[in-house]
């Protein structure tokens, strides 16, 4: 299905040719003055300059060191549309570069760009949301978002926001979520992402099922999990594409270490879609179905009912990852466990 992309483009009176970016970082401290001119027009041919220079790591360093990121955190809140695209974006570049994601973590940007999130410029959104992602996969930067207190409007968004952002979102949960679960469950981030687990996007619905399994490495978010999710991760282990298979698999993997989580399983039919998989030699979900079916046998049913699939399983011992031969092995002795 087709959905509509955010547009980067500038407003046509906008001329980035005549942006001053021939003597690379030699013309930064004229640019940083630039950046507070009282022309408007000065101000974004600057920054569009800037734009383009910071692709280069040692500029995005040059920069920073001359104090470029003061003059752009003040310009988030520019009341001109075309000064915010192009300050989140330079933002977004910079934190592409390692150098530059220590700088805007050092410089609190993050905490800066929050006021943006209900910014009424689509892009100027989603390009916040893009730093958000990338900062997010530093452990700092996770912890950043979560002393920031965002966690809560990050679910909320989830709710309001385009297909394409809602991505992002859920790509920055899961980084955060891997740290602290407590502020998303509060938020009932569960009762979302389980709505989101039937999006008409695969990718949104791959994500949602990550996040899940990320809320389930916490003792409280797996409570959460087996008591409101269990039969939707089911049902997705037989969705049409590989990587929500694959993550929602992992979700329910998490879910099953509670007695709870596997009685909610099997009583959903998890069973025969957990088998297909692991049948599948090529399927990125066979480990931790395997996973999953070797829980499920600990239930006097369902080893039962697995103790005429162990062919399955044995055509695993053969497998080149010697992950899934080991997981094979246990699988086998614990189905043919006999008390």
């Amino acid at each position: 299905m087709a959905h509509a992309r955010i547009s980067a483009s500038l407003p046509p009176d906008i001329d980035t040719t005549k942006a001053p970016i021939a003597f690379g970082k030699r013309a930064l401290p004229k640019l940083n003055e630039e950046l507070h001119s009282p022309d408007l027009l000065t101000q974004q041919r600057a920054l569009m300059a800037l734009c383009d220079l910071v692709h280069d790591p040692e500029n995005v360093y040059q920069a920073i060191e001359i104090g470029f990121l003061d003059s752009l955190k003040t310009l988030l809140l520019h009341r001109d549309s075309t000064v915010r695209q192009k300050t989140t974006e330079i933002l977004s570049i910079m934190a592409m570069h390692n150098v530059g994601r220590q700088g805007l973590i050092q410089n609190g940007v993050i905490s800066a760009l929050s006021k943006l999130l209900d910014d009424p410029v689509d892009i100027c959104r989603k390009n916040t949301h893009q730093i958000f992602e990338m900062m997010a996969k530093l452990p700092e930067g996770a912890a950043d978002i979560i002393c920031a207190r965002l966690i809560p409007v990050l679910v909320f968004k989830l709710k309001t926001e385009s297909d394409e952002i809602q991505e992002l979102i859920l790509s920055t949960l899961s980084s955060c979520l891997r740290v602290e679960a407590s502020e998303a469950l509060a938020a009932g981030a569960v009762t979302v992402l389980k709505k989101a687990l039937t999006h008409s996007s695969a990718a949104i619905r791959s994500k949602a099922a990550w996040v899940l399994l990320d809320i389930g490495t916490h003792p409280e978010g797996k409570i959460v999990v087996c008591e409101e999710v269990v039969p939707v991760l089911v049902s997705l282990l037989e969705d049409t594409d590989p990587e929500v298979q694959a993550s929602a698999t992992g979700a329910l993997m998490f879910a099953a270490v509670k007695p709870q989580g596997r009685f909610s399983a099997l009583g959903a039919g998890a069973i025969p879609p957990l088998l297909k998989l692991v049948a599948e030699e090529t399927s990125r979900a066979r480990l931790s179905a395997i996973k999953t079916l070797t829980m499920l046998a600990e239930l006097p049913e369902g080893r039962k009912t697995l103790l005429d699939h162990t062919a399955t399983f044995e055509q695993c011992l053969n497998d080149p990852c010697k992950a899934v031969k080991r997981a094979a092995e246990i699988a086998i002795s614990v189905i043919k466990w006999k008390p």
